[in-house]
């Protein structure tokens, strides 16, 4: 059930402490602002420096939960190689480097794509992305064909098993299996440096939703970034406004390591 979030600015976080928290933050929409293309965006520098100290003060617990590919994120945030779930917890690198991917259909994913790379030809303006085990369909370029988009996913999908369709921001994803963003999350407080935590989650969009209900069941903290209908219990106007939050949040980590 949707709730009316309080604003961000209303919430305290003198009371979090760097050694109790767990982050774990969306890229897109959250660290990132939108583009046209996916490879477009970029994260400024004082943002990654920005996780660079929060990395330090929470000794590692912090992660990037993603429909992107690990390898996106590496690159957009390089330096840093920060613990991610990447394709919607398809993929994902825990804290001591150790990675698990899901098993993927390579036969089956390649019939779908083909089918929308044709979809894509007759339809300038809309674009495939191809990830491991997830193919994404992205019209932020023609809106006005998200019926049509929706269209060509569900026949591209016809006949096959065991996949999941994902709804997002100008973006219909296929992918293999049910893992969500909120199965990462589980799978990181499970583990070492983030068990035993507060978990901390961020993000804009609908895939989000299902992490937010996991931070609610756990007793955590859900921010979400921008419109529309939620489950989080916080809410800020943009991506703007989370950079600078999270900058207030590494400026109270860092002076409570000081006066520790």
């Amino acid at each position: 059930m949707a709730v009316k979030p309080a604003l961000l600015t209303s919430f305290d976080h003198s009371g979090l402490k760097p050694e109790n928290t767990a982050i774990f933050l969306d890229f897109d929409g959250t660290l990132a602002e939108f583009a046209e293309h996916p490879d477009a965006v970029s994260v400024p520098l004082p943002t990654r420096e920005v996780l660079g100290r929060l990395e330090k003060s929470t000794r590692g617990a912090l992660a990037i939960v993603t429909g992107r590919p690990i390898a996106d994120i590496d690159r957009f945030l390089a330096p840093l190689r920060l613990p991610v779930a990447g394709v919607h917890g398809l993929e994902r690198r825990a804290a001591g480097g150790k990675r698990t991917t899901a098993t993927v259909d390579r036969a089956k994913f390649a019939a779908m794509e083909e089918k929308l790379r044709a979809f894509t030809l007759a339809h300038p303006g809309t674009m495939v992305e191809t990830k491991s085990g997830s193919l994404a369909l992205h019209y932020r370029r023609r809106p006005e064909l998200s019926e049509a988009c929706m269209a060509a996913v569900h026949e591209a999908v016809d006949g096959f098993k065991g996949l999941h369709i994902l709804h997002g921001k100008m973006v219909i994803e296929v992918k293999s299996g049910k893992a969500t963003k909120a199965d990462a999350v589980a799978a990181f407080m499970g583990e070492t440096p983030f068990c035993g935590r507060v978990p901390l989650f961020a993000g804009d969009d609908v895939t989000d939703e299902d992490a937010f209900r996991e931070i609610a069941r756990t007793g955590g903290i859900s921010i979400k970034i921008g419109r529309g209908s939620t489950v989080a219990a916080f809410r800020t106007g943009g991506v703007a406004a989370f950079r600078d939050w999270l900058g207030l949040l590494a400026d109270s980590f860092d002076s409570r390591q000081l006066t520790a």
